[in-house]
């Protein structure tokens, strides 16, 4: 059975697009045919795995200038991996959420009803807002994971994420869970992240830790699944490597 997941939280700069990316990386590698949906309009998954002149964007798609067979890309370097593009530069969805989305906040969740009879998961990569296009994208998941940063503004954006996202269950009439937590750039040497992540661990969710490591970045500018990346010999660290292997077990149990 397929399941979607959405990664998310109001604040930048917290690794959104490189855990959906990475994680959807990870899907795909144990074999699984996964489908990451780029639905931030700056378009950084997107620019992230595909460097090559697309004609169709997700936009296109909802808009139904095109059909979702038309727009989604086979990511060639990672097998089983497939992208529904977002053109950051010139794109139109931030244009399409501002001006029509408020007409169909169904749209993002009718897209998913079809894509899953052609991918065994989904993930979906939003941007750090909380907009209708955001909340469109929220209502369309089976699960909400958000990730955050060892630090007391995200432990404080979280409890308005919670607050925002009852008020989506309510007003929208959404079952989505919301059950866990990734704290990533995590170093154990810090006094101040092991701060957060135990006043993570002391609430209702199943908190998750993924290590500071330069090859996300690396990997990123050479377009590259971070699993896959090398440089010198090195690659992704090998607690780094267990962290994700761990998370990705557990978000699709």
């Amino acid at each position: 059975m397929s399941k979607t997941i959405s990664f998310h939280l109001q604040k930048g700069g917290i690794g959104k697009t490189t855990i959906s990316g990475t994680l959807a990386c990870q899907s795909a590698l144990e074999g699984h045919t996964t489908l990451l949906i780029d639905v931030d309009p700056q378009g950084n998954a997107s620019s992230w795995f595909c460097k090559s002149e697309l004609k169709w964007e997700l936009a296109d798609v909802l808009q139904g200038f095109c059909f979702f067979t038309d727009a989604i890309v086979e990511i060639t370097k990672v097998p089983n991996l497939f992208l529904l593009p977002t053109f950051g530069i010139g794109g139109s969805l931030k244009k399409y959420a501002e001006t029509k989305i408020a007409d169909e906040p169904y749209v993002l969740q009718d897209l998913v009803h079809e894509l899953v009879t052609s991918f065994d998961r989904i993930i979906l990569d939003l941007s750090p807002g909380l907009g209708k296009l955001e909340r469109s994208a929220l209502i369309a998941s089976d699960e909400i994971i958000t990730p955050m940063t060892p630090e007391v503004f995200s432990l404080d954006g979280l409890e308005i994420f919670i607050d925002e996202l009852e008020k989506i269950r309510k007003n929208l009439r959404s079952s989505v869970r919301h059950e866990k937590i990734i704290i990533n750039s995590f170093d154990g040497r810090i006094r101040q992240h092991k701060e957060i992540y135990e006043a993570a661990m002391s609430g209702s969710f199943e908190v998750f830790k993924i290590p500071v490591d330069p090859a996300f970045r690396k990997s990123q500018e050479r377009n590259i699944a971070p699993q896959l990346f090398k440089y010198r010999g090195r690659g992704l660290k090998p607690n780094t490597l267990r962290a994700i292997e761990k998370i990705n077990d557990k978000i699709w149990r």
